[in-house]
């Protein structure tokens, strides 16, 4: 039977990588999905999942906008009766400019999306999933949130608070059968590593990327989207309050060169 057949599930970020992978994948293990993204392309996202015999609705919107969250919430109850499950997985980069040069103002972006957004998911589904008495949660983070070395200054600090939001959040719906992990990518090749691919490209280096894991190469969408999968999965029953690196082993040792940025 399928992992998540009927589930009614809310993804975030799913206008392309790893968002658009995780509808694919959990559309084929029978969900009811409503994809959202403020970028345009997660229409495309829906489509491809109705082309593939599943059921998507897609919604522009802003995960980080209290207004926007409210509303594709209520549409995900209205169009299948219920809420099972929700990926927080919306997130931007933070770049790599010096300390010194940061503003506020960066930093309150790369914190709305990042952090703001998923603790909007958690408070407006939360009232959904506790009333009936079952449900999963899963916040996208980063290996960049449990150790430094990974990226920027603000991006970090921003999966670093996913990840306490998760484990906060754990605690705070006791005996509600809910469940909340985080997910932990790596270097995973979507859109916002792109710039990094491309740049090894032309350098003629891009065997050298992902060589600090000991598998020795960069991931794709689809594996961090089989780990959400089995985190909102009735498999993972017993799973929570956790944050899981999928990172080729990278945070085994974390071998980071330790450049300043």
């Amino acid at each position: 039977m399928a992992r998540l057949q009927g589930k009614s599930i809310v993804i975030t970020g799913a206008a392309s990588g790893i968002g658009r992978a995780a509808a694919l994948l959990f559309a084929r293990e029978g969900a009811l999905l409503i994809a959202v993204d403020r970028s345009e392309s997660v229409i495309e996202t829906a489509a491809q999942v109705t082309e593939a015999g599943g059921v998507a609705t897609a919604v522009i919107a802003d995960a980080g906008h209290e207004g926007d969250v409210q509303g594709f919430i209520a549409k995900a109850a209205a169009d299948y009766g219920k809420l099972d499950a929700i990926w927080a997985n919306a997130g931007i980069g933070g770049g790599l400019v010096p300390l010194a040069e940061q503003t506020p103002e960066h930093w309150q972006e790369v914190l709305r999306i990042n952090l703001i957004g998923p603790f909007l998911a958690v408070k407006h589904s939360i009232p959904l999933l506790t009333r009936q008495g079952h449900g999963a949660i899963v916040c996208t983070a980063s290996v960049a949130g449990l150790k430094a070395g990974a990226s920027g200054h603000p991006y970090a600090a921003s999966k670093a608070g996913v990840i306490s939001l998760v484990q906060t959040t754990a605690y705070s719906l006791s005996g509600t059968g809910v469940r909340i992990n985080a997910v932990c990518p790596g270097l995973i090749e979507t859109g916002m590593t792109r710039p990094l691919f491309e740049r090894a490209l032309e350098r003629g280096t891009q065997d050298k990327i992902g060589q600090l894991n000991p598998l020795k190469r960069a991931g794709q969408p689809h594996e961090i989207a089989a780990m959400a999968l089995f985190l909102l999965s009735d498999e993972a029953s017993y799973v929570n309050g956790q944050a899981f690196p999928v990172d080729g082993g990278l945070t085994a040792s974390m071998p980071y060169a330790g450049k300043p940025i």
